[in-house]
């Protein structure tokens, strides 16, 4: 019919997200739209780099997930027309090389969704470890009568505690404001904080061992760089008072698994943990028995909400890209120095 678009003329957009990810990403109203801007090839084997190759000859835009393959000079040898690539998760490093920004393909990601439900996974495992809710709970399943049970170390409110946080990132800004909220006295360790950020952010900047040292809970939210490989260790850790917590929902990469094993293999410190050094980790880890320990594997940015957004956002990327609108989360080559 005259004045018909031409099928051959619309765009295309490969989406590497296999099929139970791509249920929980992309809701059917985003799907749609989705749909109705492009031609979708949707590759169930997400990880078969070659099935990833045959799909971007005349795709400008590839939506990626967990686990895809890097796009690197061999898959961009297959990339004729590509402008865009959408990552779902935050991390873009482990999916893309220099040779993307190179050619001048344009990368997204989709971190600033998960701020929330990693700070409220954080602030659960706060309170519970202020009032030892893993140790009963521990105590209870392991067939301790109902007096044994119930000794634990000294237990606080959150109102009034000092909680010292170790990176104003993204997620770290969303716990300070949730603590905050409740009353927490806050402490804040980031060489890349300025004293007007503080002051807005109502926290106290602080040195690293004068914030470990004074803090019933230590949080972990600081970016995964060169600089900030295994930066909590035995000596860090031994600054920390008796009773003290830390909460790990960043990465392992920046603490000292072995030295926090023995740490808390002393019940000296708890620690509530959500990422690890082996993933899947191990039936028959130490972490597993200890009393003292909260372990969750590696789900605090799994909610259906967050889950949605990080598919509605990478979508979002891919309508404006394709309406001529610039990106909302482009990240640059420097987004690779951040190793996972």
């Amino acid at each position: 019919m005259p004045g018909s678009p031409d099928p051959a003329d619309r765009p295309r957009v490969v989406v590497a997200v296999p099929p139970a990810l791509r249920a929980q990403l992309f809701t059917a109203e985003v799907w749609r739209e989705l749909e109705r801007a492009a031609d979708l090839t949707v590759l169930d084997e997400h990880r078969d780099r070659a099935a990833v190759a045959a799909a971007l000859p005349g795709a400008r835009a590839l939506i990626t997930s967990w686990g895809a393959p890097r796009v690197d000079a061999g898959l961009l040898a297959s990339a004729d027309r590509l402008e865009l690539v959408a990552h779902t998760g935050s991390a873009v490093a482990p999916y893309v090389t220099e040779e993307v920004f190179r050619r001048g393909v344009l990368v997204t990601q989709a971190g600033d969704e998960m701020a929330r439900p990693v700070a409220e996974v954080a602030l659960a495992f706060t309170l519970a470890l202020l009032h030892r809710i893993h140790r009963f709970d521990h105590a209870l399943r392991g067939g301790a009568t109902w007096e044994a049970a119930g000794q634990a170390p000294p237990r606080h409110e959150i109102h009034g505690s000092d909680i010292g946080v170790i990176g104003a990132s993204r997620t770290g800004r969303a716990y300070i404001a949730l603590v905050r909220a409740m009353g927490a006295r806050v402490g804040v360790s980031d060489p890349y904080l300025s004293e007007a950020d503080a002051r807005e952010l109502g926290v106290e900047r602080v040195p690293l061992d004068v914030l470990l040292s004074r803090s019933r809970i230590v949080a972990v939210h600081a970016p995964v760089t060169e600089e900030t490989h295994r930066m909590i260790g035995a000596a860090q850790l031994a600054l920390m008072p008796d009773g003290a917590g830390l909460v790990n929902t960043a990465r392992s990469w920046l603490v000292d698994e072995e030295a926090l094993l023995t740490e808390l293999s002393s019940g000296r410190l708890d620690a509530a943990i959500d990422v690890f050094d082996a993933e899947p980790l191990p039936v028959d880890h130490p972490f597993r028995s200890l009393p003292n320990v909260l372990l969750t594997p590696h789900q605090a940015a799994g909610s259906v909400e967050c889950r949605q957004r990080l598919g509605a956002s990478a979508v979002d990327e891919v309508l404006r890209l394709l309406s001529g609108r610039p990106p909302l989360h482009a990240v640059t080559a420097d987004a690779l120095a951040r190793l996972h």
